[in-house]
């Protein structure tokens, strides 16, 4: 889209009703000066509002990316405290089987804490690990092997 690059003539650029035309042109562009001002300092706001703004969604992807993993965190402590009623039903099926000492009053000779069978220890390995942990265990054997050994 072109341009014309007519120039407008004189008396159309003055205002005839007034008498002084350099008063009216002061006036006018003294108004003008100021709406040019105002709107300067409304694109300074505005320039400042986006700025806030992108600061504001930046913190919010932030906090996203928080409770994303706090989120995780918490259905992974859901699932450890689900698994505490099997825990504690397998301790107590473990300790229903432990036989409990004979009274004195029986007649019969007590049992010794020490002597009393305890139940089978109740750990669970996971598979995934077996390898790494058979390694380490095997070292450890070894270690003990050595501080055990009379070094004379």
């Amino acid at each position: 889209m072109a341009f014309s690059t007519r120039t407008v003539s004189g008396h159309m650029r003055q205002g005839s009703t007034n008498s002084n035309p350099n008063a009216h042109s002061t006036g006018q562009s003294a108004a003008l000066l100021a709406r040019v001002n105002e709107k300067k300092a409304e694109l300074e706001n505005l320039r400042e509002l986006r700025d806030l703004s992108a600061a504001v969604a930046g913190q919010m992807e932030a906090l996203q990316q928080k409770l994303a993993t706090l989120s995780d965190g918490t259905e992974a402590i859901a699932t450890v405290v689900g698994n505490w009623h099997n825990v504690l039903q397998a301790i107590n099926m473990a300790s229903a089987k432990i036989p409990s000492p004979r009274a004195a009053g029986d007649g019969q000779a007590t049992i010794e804490q020490s002597q009393v069978p305890l139940p089978q220890t109740l750990v669970r390995i996971p598979t995934e690990h077996a390898p790494a942990l058979q390694a380490q265990a095997e070292l450890a054997m070894e270690d003990e092997d050595v501080q055990r050994t009379p070094t004379s």
